[in-house]
């Protein structure tokens, strides 16, 4: 069964940026046991993000996050609740408990950290600047006083906001609505991840952007609400696990065509 929340942006879609101004709901039961006594399981993702979350030419949701969330519902022995959402209402759902893990490419930050819990990372991404060749960016102050593209409630957003002052940034609800605008010849310059960068450029192929700088390397780790122990422990065991025996690497590399860093389950973030 599928749910798709409403496209909204709770607390102004705080703004999974931040969550700063967002307070954490204290836990109301052992949510590890209501999955195993109800043997189902609500596991949102971030729709869109290509790679990570898509639709399939089927219109099946696909990619690694949706693939990693079916693992894991297996693994529990229970039927996986797949519930749609926006990259803006990542943090609030998890928040507001209207699932009870977030596998959406949500990059473990301090203040998101200060809203909701993360499991170890499963994953990375690289956020990057990239343009039309004809445009002269090298680092955050050639962006001043250029028009450029963000997914709203992401890193990347934060990171223009804060570096690039004077930079005219134009927000969108999710990394569709960036690559339509991008495609259709609204944008020149975009702060996005390697994997949208590479379907901006798959339907764009005689103008294609050029990575100009990487902003960061970005740890991502599964999300839930703050004081749910146990859920938690279970799954930094689950990715421990498929991550030494080669399942979550062979998973990622199927969709990512790269592997997993070496070192990535133990990275202190």
């Amino acid at each position: 069964m599928t749910i798709t929340l409403n496209r909204r942006r709770l607390l102004a879609g705080a703004a999974g940026l931040g969550a700063a101004g967002l307070v954490a709901l204290p836990a109301r039961a052992d949510s590890l046991d209501d999955i195993k006594k109800n043997k189902k399981v609500r596991i949102a993702v971030a729709m869109g993000i290509p790679l990570f979350a898509y639709m399939d030419a089927g219109l099946n949701p696909t990619g690694s996050d949706v693939e990693t969330a079916r693992l894991i519902a297996k693994a529990l022995g229970a039927e996986l609740e797949l519930v749609q959402i926006t990259n803006a209402a990542r943090v609030p759902t998890v928040q507001t408990r209207k699932a009870d893990i977030l596998i959406g490419s949500l990059a473990i930050t301090p203040e998101r950290k200060r809203a909701i819990d993360f499991t170890i990372p499963y994953a990375t991404l690289d956020i990057i600047v990239a343009g039309v060749p004809s445009l002269a960016v090298k680092e955050y102050k050639d962006l001043v006083g250029k028009r450029i593209g963000v997914t709203r409630a992401t890193v990347n957003d934060v990171m223009v906001t804060q570096n690039a002052r004077g930079a005219e940034i134009v927000r969108f609800e999710d990394d569709a609505t960036l690559i339509t605008a991008v495609v259709s010849g609204q944008l020149d310059l975009v702060s996005t991840q390697t994997a949208v960068l590479a379907s901006m450029n798959e339907k764009r192929p005689n103008n294609r952007l050029d990575v100009k700088f990487v902003q960061q390397e970005l740890n991502l780790g599964m999300a839930l609400p703050k004081g749910e122990e146990p859920l938690k422990a279970w799954l930094n065991d689950w990715i421990r696990t498929a991550f030494n025996n080669g399942e979550l690497n062979t998973l990622f590399k199927k969709f990512h065509d790269r592997d997993l860093p070496k070192d990535l389950i133990t990275r202190e973030t």
